[in-house]
């Protein structure tokens, strides 16, 4: 290998194997199920054994995600038992993998190894990132597929990149949201065909669909699941099992004590705390353990002005890499809008945050052709890191004295 080639790598070589190390460190730990951990960790061991989801008692489950992101986590289970580190390991890996992609996104948009390992090194070091790789829940496959999505479409294969959709969308239904403005991102409006428009909506409509009803096959091939036998035929049965999704999904209003408004999640109003405890032998007089689904603070609130800028610059220039990121912004936050109603949590975010971070990067690179700023921004990044650390033990659920818990509540909200 040349110099020029190891200087090259070398960052996101240690950026990776930093992600990878904080993702799995005590992963087993806390012991027992986290939040919903007591759903899918649960659903995944079923589909494991059975094939698919069955309550304790043996029998069918109604369940409200698809399923592909629990078989994924079953794999885990499958290699290193029905154990916490099992259940845990397959979404910190997925977690690592999607700080390669943010790189490689970067590296298309921008041609740029600055850049592009400052992105993957910001995306390291979010703390909503890194609980989400740590717990067996769903939204790290989502945003992975979300992101193998858009990175297809920039080397030009929107057939794979609408197999990324429909894995997404087999992941958690929100995943689907994107695919409008995919579409419309993939279309050239000024010289537009009506052949384009009908192969895209083969590519990102038809073939997720395809996709999608591929991941249901354990669903298909067993008749012990829910509603298997409910309809004249499979595909009756399917759909109306999807529709009691469906009205699960548009009719859940509970009260909630993390509930979270979308217009509040861009700023951390309200994160989601997956674990708390007040253990005794911490060495002070009242201690806290906690695991709050929250991004570092500095990143995301630089983020918000970054995806204003990123906006602004966008409509003065029509710039194609300011159209993707808004494209994604968009398509993984916007939809959430129109369902306001319905009770939603602040670590749905983590669909927006790689865009929040291409909006930085954007804005970086507009910089950098004014001035050489690459000290401010490495700046930047290690302010970004020192809030990182500062709020790293409730980012993996450390014990620390009550004081110095109530010290990282910056907002009242926040507990």
């Amino acid at each position: 290998m040349s110099t020029t080639r190891f200087r090259q790598i070398l960052p996101i070589s240690i950026i990776t194997i930093f992600s990878l190390i904080i993702r799995i460190w005590h992963l087993n730990l806390p012991k027992g199920y986290i939040f919903d951990e007591v759903y899918y960790a649960k659903d995944a061991n079923s589909l494991i054994q059975h094939g698919v989801e069955l309550n304790e008692q043996g029998g069918a489950d109604f369940i409200v995600h698809p399923p592909l992101g629990k078989w994924l986590i079953g794999i885990g289970i499958k290699i290193f038992g029905n154990n916490e580190f099992g259940w845990r390991i397959i979404p910190a890996l997925v977690g690592t993998a999607c700080v390669i992609l943010i790189y490689l996104i970067a590296q298309r948009l921008f041609n740029s190894i600055f850049l592009s390992s400052t992105a993957a090194a910001l995306m390291a070091l979010d703390g909503l990132a890194l609980v989400m790789s740590r717990v067996a829940l769903l939204d790290i496959f989502l945003i992975f597929f979300i992101l193998l999505a858009f990175y297809f479409i920039l080397t030009n294969n929107l057939w794979l990149s609408g197999v990324a959709i429909g894995l997404a969308g087999a992941s958690k239904w929100s995943g689907f949201f994107v695919i409008p403005l995919i579409i419309a991102l993939t279309i050239n409006w000024k010289n537009f065909q009506l052949s384009i428009l009908l192969r895209r909506l083969v590519q990102f409509i038809l073939t997720p669909l395809g996709v999608y009803f591929i991941t249901w096959s354990g669903w298909i091939l067993n008749s012990n699941g829910w509603g298997r036998q409910s309809g004249g035929n499979l595909f009756s049965s399917l759909w109306k099992y999807h529709i009691e999704i469906l009205g699960f999904h548009r009719d859940l209003a509970e009260k909630h004590a993390y509930n979270a408004n979308p217009w509040s999640w861009l700023v951390l109003g309200r994160p989601t705390s997956f674990y708390y405890e007040s253990p005794k032998d911490c060495g002070a007089a009242s201690c806290a353990q906690e695991i709050l689904a929250i991004g570092t603070p500095v990143l995301w609130w630089a983020g918000v002005f970054a995806i204003a800028v990123t906006a602004g610059l966008f409509i003065v220039s029509k710039d194609r890499i300011a159209a993707f990121i808004l494209a994604g912004i968009a398509g993984t936050y916007l939809p959430w809008f129109l369902i306001q109603g319905r009770t939603m949590f602040y670590f749905y975010a983590i669909s927006i945050l790689p865009f929040l971070i291409l909006a930085l990067i954007y804005t970086f690179n507009w910089a950098l052709k004014y001035k050489d700023y690459r000290k401010y921004i490495g700046v930047f990044i290690i302010v970004v890191a020192i809030n990182f650390i500062y709020f790293l033990p409730i980012f993996l659920g450390i014990q620390i004295p009550y004081a110095d818990w109530l010290d990282r509540m910056w907002l009242p909200s926040w507990i």
